[in-house]
């Protein structure tokens, strides 16, 4: 009599996951890590001068990257949002490519607030600005993942 296998086909008991769908949970990694450090005093600086949201708040993660709650509480968003799309490559392809477009957004954005403004409401500095280029340009290679061999295989058949 034959044992019965569990049924492993569901996108969590995955072990063969593409690599756009590796890139995806990583990077959702990181966001998580990345919101829940910005909670963290002495990972971030000036912790007790942290605000809910607004260039006011003088936090700073790593003593470089402006942060409020509001922003923690988005990174870690983020990541769950990712964590959850990870799971399958169309999932974890509209995350990178839609992730990377509101980063390449928030980099606008940072571009064109003045940062001592009411309107800095997530807040934003200089190194986040840079950093939102480098995310949402990575974010959406990382994206495009597979996408050749997609097409190649479509093809052959």
């Amino acid at each position: 009599m034959a044992s019965q296998q569990p049924n492993r086909s569901s996108a969590a008991d995955r072990t063969d996951r593409s690599p756009v769908e590796k890139a995806a949970m990583a990077v959702s990694v990181v966001f998580l890590l990345v919101g829940i450090l910005g909670f963290i005093p002495g990972i971030t600086s000036d912790y007790d001068q942290m605000s809910f949201a607004g260039h006011e708040s003088e936090a700073m993660l790593l003593g470089i990257f402006q942060v409020s709650i509001l922003h923690n509480i988005v990174h870690l968003l983020f990541g769950v949002v990712g964590l959850a799309l990870s799971r399958t490559p169309s999932g974890a392809r509209n995350f990178l490519i839609g992730g990377g477009v509101v980063y390449l957004l928030l980099f606008v954005f940072g571009l064109l607030v003045d940062h001592d403004s009411s309107a800095n409401f997530v807040p934003v500095n200089d190194a986040d600005n840079w950093l939102h280029l480098l995310l949402g340009i990575g974010m959406i290679a990382l994206g495009m993942l597979d996408r050749r061999r997609d097409t190649t295989t479509a093809t052959a058949h």
